[in-house]
């Protein structure tokens, strides 16, 4: 078995690609990672220089790992500034360093894809042994492997590395509701009202929303979408870091796991209804993904309905037994989203930094538990 790296996921074709098994997520699709090169978003002036890692033998592709070259840490959502900062105090660059992650996605998921009947733990060390010495070729600090699902976790822990925590806010549908209002009804009694008042406050902005499946989505529609996010973003001082080539390539190329969430307009019932606000999400089988939002008003609670509220009635009307909303928002506990325990896995090249490290890493997993049972407390749930 051979281990390489390319620089392009064209350099790997179709049917290469379908040697590989996959579980349906969105952001592990081929489609995905190729729209953010196609469209420059990675890329080496991005600071996202990929350099994927590919294992391969006599029967062709054995294994993939997204992995790039960075020179920041913008976009990754698993912060290690203190940590560049420290490299820095002691006169040593911290970056470049490597990776592995989907771009600008803090979503966990599988982030190793292997070939039918290739099992992780016959590969884990050889990935993590060839991950090293290309950083150390490079001379890069670290590697860094942001989301992996936990399996990937667990064999790359013993391989050698170290893992991080963090708590995210998911939804589950545990009472095996049919719609909105059973949905609630699993609510105490003024978590509920709070609710249901959010939803008519929306309604009495004369805001209305609806849902556009990706097949469906006509050019205006992802136009009004793209603004609404350049916008939001430029609010905050900032573009987004992804651009509107890139929305055009995956709504074309895999529409049939985008929904498009839009809010209209409409002071009267005699006013042309104007498109204000949107939000994008992806889905597979089993689970949605809110990943995208922005709008040209500031209205109450329609944060809170479009991207929250319309995605829980999609996953009870589509069967969708998972929402992962996003990163951050301990707004999201008492509209009903668990706290999650997401991991990380590191590898440090220079050893004088590893004991600080483990014992910054010890400290934060500790807070991070802490912090996700006592928002376990807060959840608005009858029986809790």
């Amino acid at each position: 078995m051979q281990a390489s790296f390319i620089s392009s996921l064209n350099d790997i074709t179709e049917s290469q690609w379908m040697q590989l098994t996959h579980n349906g997520n969105p952001f592990m699709r081929r489609e995905f990672l190729l729209a953010m090169e196609v469209s420059d978003v990675t890329c080496q002036k991005s600071g996202w220089q990929p350099m994927h890692m590919i294992l391969t033998d006599h029967q062709g592709l054995v294994a993939f790992m997204p992995v790039y070259l960075k020179n920041h840490s913008y976009g990754e959502y698993v912060f290690d500034w203190s940590w560049a900062d420290a490299w820095e105090r002691y006169g040593l660059a911290y970056y470049p360093k490597l990776v592995s992650a989907v771009p600008y996605t803090p979503s966990q998921s599988q982030r190793i894809l292997l070939r039918a009947g290739i099992q992780l733990a016959d590969v884990a060390h050889l990935i993590f042994d060839t991950i090293r010495q290309q950083a150390l070729r490079l001379g890069a600090s670290s590697w860094h492997l942001l989301f992996p699902d936990d399996d990937e976790n667990k064999q790359l822990e013993q391989a050698g590395s170290m893992t991080r925590l963090n708590c995210q806010f998911h939804w589950f549908n545990t009472g095996q509701w049919q719609d909105f209002e059973q949905f609630l009804g699993s609510f105490s009694s003024r978590k509920r009202k709070n609710v249901r008042q959010e939803r008519k406050k929306v309604a009495k902005q004369n805001l209305s929303l609806r849902r556009v499946m990706g097949q469906e989505i006509t050019d205006q529609e992802l136009e009004h979408f793209y603004h609404c996010y350049h916008l939001t973003y430029m609010r905050r001082g900032r573009q987004g870091y992804l651009n509107k080539a890139f929305f055009e390539h995956i709504v074309r190329s895999m529409p049939e796991q985008i929904m498009l969430v839009i809010a209209d307009y409409q002071p009267t019932d005699t006013t042309k209804p104007e498109s204000v606000a949107a939000a994008l999400f992806f889905y597979d089988e089993h689970s949605l993904y809110g990943r995208y939002w922005g709008s040209k008003v500031d209205a109450d609670c329609l944060h809170f309905e479009a991207c929250y509220y319309q995605g829980i009635e999609f996953c009870l009307e589509q069967g969708l037994q998972h929402f992962d909303p996003g990163t951050q928002g301990e707004h999201k506990i008492s509209r009903g989203f668990h706290p999650v325990i997401t991991t990380s896995n590191h590898w440090i090249a220079e050893e004088g930094f590893i004991p600080a490290i483990e014992q910054f890493i010890q400290d934060e997993a500790e807070h991070t538990m802490q912090y996700a049972e006592q928002a376990c407390e807060l959840l608005p749930y009858k029986d809790q």
